[in-house]
């Protein structure tokens, strides 16, 4: 960044996190993207990815070493002692620095062996008589690399989604306009500020919380603790396949946005709505947590709510912990997602959780709001797809694509526009005077005498992004959550399981019973056992990756 305020004559421009971080710039015509807002990964990995699949597809990097020995030799990411040249002597250096200069004080990790053999056999293969030539090598060798697994991904988006992602800047960028195109949704925007703060209001992200602190499970396929005197238990850790994939697989709102009357609230019977329904309902409610569940909810409560923890809300103890440990009296004022027994109050609710919290025995108290929209499973299409192709995958470049190419739709839906920047580079006194004047000036960096980057307050929000439908993905994945806890794992055990702790697709629950295996063997349909063992009587391939 410190050279580009010498082009006088040209435009700057940028798109920016930050005054320092930027996603893409552009100098004129010429527009500099960066891969790893595509490929999050590092070139190792990336590298080590695409070479599983074969030599064929590295075309730059054969044709920068076309000698086929050299060639086969670097279908790797090389190595380099980066915090050892700090001066230019250095790379006049006759030979390679030892395997302690190799030392990287950014991840504060040694090399290993293997590493530094395979630096020392470039160093002599390609005849190698300076460290400034090693340093050629090893830039030629990440340029045509990176070029290489890029190329791979542009090939992949092409013959898959008739898109070129050099097109765009990030890939939830490039998967957004891809679904659009794959599914020919068209999707309504709010128009009315009360209705955007209102699904605003209702965002909430993944549960992740300890409920239980300690448990030690007693299981008798483990020999050495087993108590045959005690009662058999187990710790046992399950994951959602695609979790958010299945709530994008669900019925989504597109449009036709709308308030209900007093009257027509009266009128609506909430447990005869249809999960797949051609109108869905988001709901603003009073909610009781009646005290009769509060024993058996306590390890996973319903509706859980954003809330500044308050020292009133915490026990004794946890009041003279805080004291003691911090010699304060007073919690953090950033919000947490709490799940708690509390009465709710303008709770909003997607309206297939709020029939399911009405099943399990939270009881309605009031309903203010309730706002309607038509509804399908119209971006299935386009998860199934990916799924598929990920299910299909020949390597693990490929796999994690596709997993990212569905991944990346729900992060559009929920792109808070309030938090982008606005950012100018100024490499003249004339547009730097002019920019500082404003009065939407906020504050500047200056990289050099040629280059200052000067950000502004926002004049105006465009609320672009169909927000309404992240917070029906959110909503929609905790109702699976839920719906498998009390529905399946507590209606099968009751009060002999515990949840220890859930993070938004998983549980580690401590289960008391004879044998946890063969009561998953009784559900079989509902897992995915195809990471068994090939012996064991569990392994199934049936619903592998499935995420139904």
């Amino acid at each position: 960044m410190s050279k580009i305020g010498k082009f006088k004559e040209q435009d700057i421009t940028v798109i920016p996190h930050n005054k320092e971080k930027y996603m893409s710039f552009s100098i004129g015509n010429l527009r500099f993207i960066d891969s790893l807002q595509f490929l999050n990964s590092s070139l190792a990995t990336l590298t080590k990815n695409l070479a599983d699949e074969g030599q064929k597809h590295f075309n730059y990097l054969s044709k920068t070493f076309p000698d086929p020995d050299v060639f086969s030799l670097l279908l790797r990411k090389g190595v380099f002692p980066y915090d050892y040249v700090d001066t230019e002597q250095k790379l006049e250096k006759p030979c390679l620095p030892s395997k302690e200069d190799f030392f990287n004080k950014l991840g504060d990790t040694h090399i290993s062996d293997e590493d530094y053999q395979f630096a020392q056999t470039v160093w002599d293969k390609l005849k190698v008589k300076t460290l400034g030539e090693y340093s050629d090598v090893y830039l030629k060798m990440d340029v045509a690399l990176l070029a290489d697994v890029f190329e791979k991904f542009r090939d992949i988006s092409l013959h898959d989604y008739d898109l070129d992602p050099c097109h765009y800047f990030t890939t939830p960028g490039f998967s957004w306009s891809a679904m659009l195109k794959k599914t020919g949704i068209v999707l309504d925007l709010i128009t009315d500020i009360d209705m955007m703060l209102f699904v605003e209001k209702g965002i909430r992200g993944g549960v992740s919380s300890i409920f239980h602190r300690y448990a030690k499970a007693n299981n008798p396929y483990l020999f050495d603790t087993y108590e045959p005197t005690e009662p058999t238990s187990y710790l046992s850790y399950l994951d959602a396949n695609n979790l958010y994939g299945w709530s994008m697989s669900q019925c989504l709102p597109y449009g036709h946005f709308n308030w209900l009357t007093e009257e027509e609230k009266i009128k609506l019977d909430i447990t005869k709505l249809k999960a797949d329904g051609s109108d869905g309902y988001i709901f603003e409610v009073d909610l009781e947590y009646p005290s009769s569940l509060h024993s058996s909810h306590s390890d996973f409560p319903l509706a859980p709510e954003r809330k500044h923890i308050q020292v009133e809300h915490l026990s004794p103890y946890s009041k003279e912990l805080l004291q003691n440990l911090t010699g304060k009296q007073c919690l953090t004022k950033i919000e947490k997602l709490v799940p708690n027994l509390y009465d709710k109050e303008k709770y909003i609710v997607h309206y297939r959780n709020l029939q399911l919290y009405v099943e399990l025995g939270l009881k309605i108290k009031k309903i203010h709001r309730v706002l309607k929209f038509k509804q399908c499973p119209w971006l299935k299409k386009y998860i199934d797809f990916n799924t598929e192709k990920r299910k299909n995958a020949k390597n693990e470049f490929e796999k994690c694509l596709y997993k990212l190419m569905n991944n990346s739709i729900f992060g559009r839906t929920l792109l808070n526009t309030r938090k982008h920047k606005d950012v100018k580079l100024c490499h003249t006194e004339e547009k730097l005077n002019k920019e500082t004047a404003k009065p939407s000036y906020a504050s500047c960096k200056i990289f050099n005498e040629n280059l200052v980057a000067v950000e502004k307050k926002r004049v105006n929000v465009l609320m672009k992004q169909p927000i309404y439908v992240g917070f029906c993905i959110l909503d929609l994945s905790k109702f699976l959550m839920y719906d498998f806890h009390y529905n399946h794992m507590k209606s099968l055990y009751g009060d002999k399981i515990r949840v220890c702790f859930s993070d938004t697709d998983s549980f580690l629950y401590h289960v008391e019973t004879e044998d946890v295996y063969e009561d998953m063997h009784q559900y079989q349909d509902m897992y995915d056992t195809s990471d068994y063992p090939p012996e064991h009587f569990l392994h199934d391939i049936e619903n592998k990756k499935s995420n139904r």
